[in-house]
């Protein structure tokens, strides 16, 4: 389960070496502002929204890679502010931004995560064997990362988030940029992680991933949410012939920059 309440979150205008900035500059940037939801287990929760709505940065608050400004956050009963350590050991965070170590097989990555979350030798033969054989990797199991291609590198990251068996599980742009064989695979694997009663939240810019997995979305828009609620109630409000239109026309709707 995930929960966010009322969660707010600012930046800082980035620092000017050689001139000074106005005042309107220099006020802080409100990137969430006041946004509230949340995802159950056993269904598949959909973070939409353009290029800086802010879908990162809440991805990034639940998992505790960046503290939010107000509000609250719980993930699995624990507080991300007050108990962040316990959220990190309920979930698991895919970003195409985290690196990986080349030098490394991805046996050897696997078994390095498995032992920073203490898992048990017998556990993670398992885990590790189940994941290898969904995502198809033992074929190059044993190979330096350095020399793996984009997919194969995505499942080694989608490996590392998973062998402790979170209960939670964000994934950030899983497909992007990767053919369709290994974007089928993913998808796959996010469909288990529904079937496993887990909870699952992801951001995605392919509307057709969307249609096809999620069960409740929210659309940010500058910060707020701008739709909240299931994909049937998505379906009912829609004005135009399909989700991708109607994204767009939600969008514009809520930005007055845009008439």
């Amino acid at each position: 389960m995930i929960e966010v309440s009322k969660v707010i979150k600012d930046y800082d205008p980035p620092r000017r070496k050689f001139f000074s900035l106005k005042k309107a500059d220099s006020a802080p940037q409100r990137a969430v502002d006041g946004i509230s939801f949340e995802c159950k287990p056993g269904r598949i929760f959909s973070l939409l929204g353009p290029n800086g709505a802010g879908k990162t940065t809440t991805l990034r608050m639940i998992a505790t890679i960046l503290r939010p400004g107000s509000g609250q956050i719980t993930v699995a009963g624990h507080d991300v502010m007050q108990h962040p350590n316990m959220v990190r050991r309920n979930i698991g965070f895919l970003t195409g931004a985290t690196g990986l170590y080349a030098r490394l097989t991805p046996n050897e990555m696997i078994r390095y995560f498995a032992d920073l979350n203490g898992i048990a030798p017998a556990e993670f033969r398992v885990r590790k064997e189940a994941l290898f054989t969904s995502l198809k990797m033992h074929d190059f199991a044993n190979k330096k990362i350095g020399s793996l291609s984009t997919g194969m590198k995505q499942k080694v990251s989608i490996a590392r988030t998973m062998i402790h068996n979170p209960p939670v599980v964000v994934f950030d742009e899983p497909t992007s940029g990767l053919d369709v064989i290994t974007a089928s695979a993913i998808i796959d694997l996010i469909r288990q992680c529904k079937q496993e009663q887990k909870t699952v939240i992801f951001s995605s810019h392919i509307m057709s991933e969307v249609e096809l997995l999620c069960d409740d979305l929210a659309i940010m828009h500058k910060g707020k949410l701008i739709f909240y609620g299931t994909m049937s109630e998505f379906r009912a409000q829609m004005q135009t012939a399909n989700i991708t239109e109607d994204f767009i026309r939600l969008v514009h709707q809520n930005d007055p920059t845009s008439a």
